[in-house]
């Protein structure tokens, strides 16, 4: 996981989790889990990208 990632995945997650996998089902469920709130969204594209 690059600087890169881990900045976008701050400020940006859904870009972050498509960077690495593209519009995969890691996407939308961080896309959704952004919305409903963001720290959510930055716990799962953390998980997704260390994973």
């Amino acid at each position: 996981m690059g600087i890169l990632e881990i900045i976008l995945a701050i400020f940006i997650p859904p870009l972050a989790v498509a960077l690495r996998y593209g519009l995969s089902s890691a996407f939308w469920i961080n896309l959704l889990l952004t919305i409903l709130g963001l720290i959510p969204g930055i716990i799962h594209a953390f998980y997704v990208l260390t994973k």
